[in-house]
Parts: C-alpha cells; structure tokens; sequence
C-alpha cells in the first residue's frame, strides 16, 4: 500500500508516517520512486505507533520503544517500566482532574443554592 492509501484506509495521520520513514522503522527496500510501500508488518507497527501515541507517549518515547520491542524479549523489562512511568504519569493526571471535577461541583452546588437561599445573596459562591 502507498501513504496514501493507508492514511485512506486506515486513517493514520501523513505525520505518524513520516516519524516511522524518519525513524527506519520500516523496511528501506520498500522504497520506491513513487514513495513508500507499506505490508502487513509495517501496519501493525504502525499500529503500536498509533497506540503509543495516543496512550500520551512523546514521539522520542515512541521511537524508543519501538526500538526496545524491535530489539525482543530481551527489553521487555525496559519496555514494561516505561509503560508503568507512562501509566503513573497517566494516573495523576486522572487525580488532577477529578479534583477539578470536584471543585467544580462544588461551585455548581453553590450557585444551585442561590436561587432558594436567600441568605446566599451578597456572597461569594
């Protein structure tokens, strides 16, 4: 398939390509003189691409891991700690949110209790 077609058919944006042809990460002998072709194997690490990227990996942390995965079970400890920094970074930002969430819920509460409570006027809510 050229770029093209898979951004096509698989909706994978033009920039997660060009990282993976500047990466090496697909196999150069499949470049030709209308641009790149791209099998089976290249769609699924497209794919691990695509996954990284939206599970909040920078594109440097996603080369590295691609590289670490391409390298084997050998890295799969490397592998599995920068998953666990990425879900723990993750996990904080959820924390964060949800106390915004409940900051928030407070202040609609408040303003709820406007209308009914006339000894809310005048305050801050």
């Amino acid at each position: 398939m050229t770029k093209e077609e898979v951004c096509a058919c698989y909706g994978i944006p033009p920039e997660v390509l060009d990282e993976c042809e500047r990466w090496g990460l697909c196999d150069a002998a499949k470049a030709v003189m209308e641009g790149w072709r791209y099998d089976g194997h290249d769609l699924e690490v497209l794919g691990m691409v695509l996954t990284l990227h939206d599970a909040g990996f920078e594109p440097d942390d996603v080369e590295t891991y691609l590289r670490l995965a391409l390298e084997g079970p050998a890295t799969r400890a490397k592998r599995l700690r920068m998953l666990d920094g990425r879900r723990a970074a993750t996990l904080a930002a959820m924390h964060e949110l949800e106390e915004r969430l409940q900051k928030i819920d407070h202040l609609r509460y408040g303003t709820r209790r406007e209308d009914g409570d006339a000894t809310m006027k005048g305050r801050i809510a």
